[in-house]
């Protein structure tokens, strides 16, 4: 062998030593693993993003004759349905199933780079992907996940409860893909709009009343967390809870005018 080919294979090595260092010392080392996560979530997004786009603008005809926003928000609702259904799934088997709540578990901390990339297309083309209520509720994820998992890391069950709600996200996305690409009075919008209440009644309402219920069962080792986490656990899932039933009204009343135009047909 060559030594042009020597000193070639002995770069590769050294390379691929220096990487291995690189990630294993501080990639993946105890101190920055939560801040990898944040920056993996956000780096995931930006790829289901170029991935929403490359998939849509070859197999979709409705997706080429959008305009500039809308298939922008089309490619961010495509990273919203992702990640609800991965979080979401991974919740619901944090909470109802495994009695692991380690501090060395950070697919949470993956959510939080979701919202923080979500929050940042939200100002970037505000109010175009969203009002005042899509800021309010990305900021209020944000800070209860970030001060109870990053500052205190504490409350990761009621952090996971709360990322189950995330489940009514697909539904609500393919009701805006239905409308947007003119089935607005298809059946499948109808049955849609029915899955939304289901979801959002499950998720967003009764999963609530039973947190609340947990925190009132577990109030004795909930007092002995930090008092911002404790107010935390409070205040962020009472405040979502106002908006969830506010948002509630208004699908029970569309669900009601949808129904009502199909009876009349």
């Amino acid at each position: 062998m060559s030594s042009t080919s020597l000193q070639t294979i002995g770069a590769i090595k050294a390379y691929h030593h220096q990487a291995q260092h690189l990630v294993n010392n501080y990639l993946l080392a105890d101190p920055f693993i939560p801040y990898t996560s944040v920056l993996t979530g956000i780096f995931l997004c930006k790829v289901v993003y170029d991935l929403c786009h490359f998939i849509s603008n070859s197999h979709s005809k409705t997706y080429i004759i959008l305009t500039k926003i809308q298939r922008i928000e089309w490619n961010n609702r495509g990273i919203s349905t992702v990640h609800a259904i991965f979080i979401s799934a991974m919740s619901l088997y944090f909470v109802f199933w495994s009695d692991l709540f380690s501090d060395r578990w950070h697919n949470d901390l993956l959510s939080i780079g979701y919202f923080i990339a979500d929050l940042g297309m939200i100002f970037w083309k505000y109010p175009s992907l969203g009002g005042l209520e899509y800021v309010n509720c990305a900021s209020l994820a944000i800070g209860g996940s970030c001060c109870l998992l990053l500052v205190f890391w504490e409350g990761q069950l009621y952090t996971y409860m709360v990322l189950i709600s995330e489940i009514t996200t697909p539904e609500i996305n393919l009701r805006w893909y239905l409308d947007t690409a003119g089935m607005k009075k298809s059946m499948a919008y109808v049955v849609n709009g029915v899955f939304i209440f289901l979801a959002w009644l499950v998720a967003r309402i009764l999963l609530f009343i039973y947190m609340f219920y947990h925190v009132y069962l577990h109030y004795n080792q909930v007092m002995r967390m930090h008092i911002f986490g404790y107010a935390l656990v409070f205040g962020v899932p009472a405040a979502l809870g106002v908006m969830n039933l506010i948002w509630f009204g208004k699908i029970v009343r569309g669900v009601k005018k949808t129904l009502a135009k199909r009876c009349e047909c």
